[in-house]
């Protein structure tokens, strides 16, 4: 059998880049990127922070004609403790630099996930204020109070606590100012052991901010001679968010 190889790929395949296709085309160039961080944090029943990191990641929508070569920057990179990366960045260029160089995929990816904490300051964007009182055959009360405390201006939307009722607690009525609440019952057994109530999870959205204070800096494009739109969008939100009682 005789074979013939041709020293070019067929239009529409893969190229020299195995994570891009060659061919690619667009009426509309665009490449957006969403910063998403999220917040983990235990906070003591004094409103102390005893851990707080964050954990974050770069998603991105390209759209782009060709083979475009891009270049991320940011205003503040050092804040990174931690990084990883997409097989597209060029990692030398991040050691020396700092600057996130690529010839992105087609579509959607992570270009990058990073931590904050090890060696930042981690700004709490929320408080949460509590006073309880529960005592076994009598009429207890709950007290929690929750506002925004380092959100640079931003509302925070879809707050959402989960509270632990021991086992005892077999009903609620509970009057809140703002939002609402529901209550699952656990048990309808009775005791006299402590009553212990835990804020197992606390939830909540900022958009338009990553409470790290990462910033890009600017997008730049090579390779390619059209002018793409270029979009960035900032989400801060809970992670693993816990308040002791």
């Amino acid at each position: 059998m005789h074979f013939s190889i041709s020293g070019t790929l067929p239009s529409g395949q893969l190229s020299a880049i195995p994570w891009r296709r060659t061919g690619v085309k667009y009426t509309n160039n665009e490449a957006y990127f969403d910063v998403v961080e999220e917040v983990d944090a235990i906070i003591d029943k004094n409103g102390q922070t005893i851990f707080a990191e964050i954990q974050g990641y770069i998603d991105c929508c390209i759209k782009l004609s060709g083979m475009p070569d891009l270049s991320l920057s940011f205003m503040n990179p050092r804040l990174f403790d931690d990084v990883s990366f997409h097989p597209c960045v060029r990692f030398k260029r991040w050691e020396s630099e700092r600057i996130l160089s690529f010839i992105p995929p087609d579509g959607n990816f992570r270009l990058m996930s990073y931590h904050v904490g090890s060696q930042s300051i981690v700004a709490i964007p929320i408080y949460v204020r509590h006073n309880l009182v529960l005592k076994s055959g009598e009429q207890s009360r709950l007290d929690i109070t929750v506002g925004p405390k380092t959100t640079m201006g931003r509302s925070v939307e879809a707050v959402k606590l989960d509270i632990c009722m021991p086992k005892a607690v077999t009903n609620c009525s509970l009057v809140v100012n703002q939002g609402k609440y529901t209550y699952d019952t656990v048990s309808v057994a009775s005791t006299n052991s402590t009553l212990e109530t835990t804020i197992d999870r606390v939830h909540f959205t900022i958009s338009q901010m990553a409470v790290s204070g990462l910033k890009v800096n600017r997008l730049d494009m090579y390779g390619e001679k059209y002018k793409p739109f270029k979009g960035v969008k900032y989400v801060t939100k809970a992670g693993k968010f816990q308040i002791r009682m």
